[in-house]
């Protein structure tokens, strides 16, 4: 992993290591029964399909977690590997899909070089980091992406941006910030950092869900602005 002394990552790495067996024996597959959120990676995996003809460019799984997400990008033929913060998260990936790759890391500074992905999938990842580095991540999922290629994003959402932190979860003490932005200031980020919006979805909370929860799907520019 590339250096990153962000401030945020410490206590978001021990809350995970904290909660991991917790966390995934409650989210063993949080796909299972969201039919949008399956047609929204189906989509993805067209477009990343698309990206670097017969090289197929790897896609990232940034905040993997348990894996299941992983696992459904590989069942949807993609050449995929995942990374999370959490080391125990990492292991636990590994225990539950041994047939796939995943890597201790931080989307603030990926271990990788530059226009090596096929695509960068962030479902509820992004959602702990602090506003003023969200610019930053987005540079790095640009820098690491090859031309073409998709982003899919994942987040809680409202009528406006928001924040608040746990302290407790599992039973476990944590210290963790979940940050919920609308569709519109993400995407003015994701264009800040040269990606292109292809679509936004909003769908409304279900099941115990307190808040909207927002997709955004977009790309890095197929072929570079010569004015830029």
């Amino acid at each position: 992993m590339r250096a990153d002394r962000s401030e945020f990552l410490d206590p978001t790495r021990a809350s995970y290591d904290a909660v991991a067996e917790a966390y995934a024996a409650e989210h063993p597959d949080s796909l299972a029964g969201r039919p949008l959120e399956s047609a929204l990676l189906t989509t993805f995996a067209a477009l990343a399909g698309a990206v670097g003809g017969s090289a197929r460019p790897p896609v990232a799984d940034l905040g993997s977690g348990p894996g299941y997400v992983t696992a459904r990008l590989r069942d949807l033929g993609l050449p995929v590997f995942g990374v999370d913060l959490s080391p125990r998260m990492v292991a636990l990936a590994r225990r539950a899909h041994p047939d796939l790759r995943f890597h201790v890391g931080s989307m603030t500074a990926l271990d990788l070089p530059a226009e090596s992905l096929g695509g960068v999938v962030a479902l509820y990842s992004v959602i702990h980091v602090p506003d003023d580095h969200l610019p930053s991540v987005f540079a790095e999922f640009h820098r690491v992406l090859v031309p073409g290629a998709p982003v899919l994003l994942a987040f809680q959402s409202g009528a406006a941006d928001g924040h608040r932190r746990l302290t407790e979860r599992f039973g476990q003490r944590i210290s963790l910030d979940y940050y919920w932005r609308t569709p519109e200031s993400v995407a003015a980020r994701l264009r800040q950092a040269g990606l292109d919006l292809y679509a936004r979805v909003v769908r409304e909370p279900e099941d115990g869900e307190t808040l909207p929860r927002a997709f955004l799907l977009a790309r890095k520019p197929a072929v570079a602005d010569a004015t830029a």
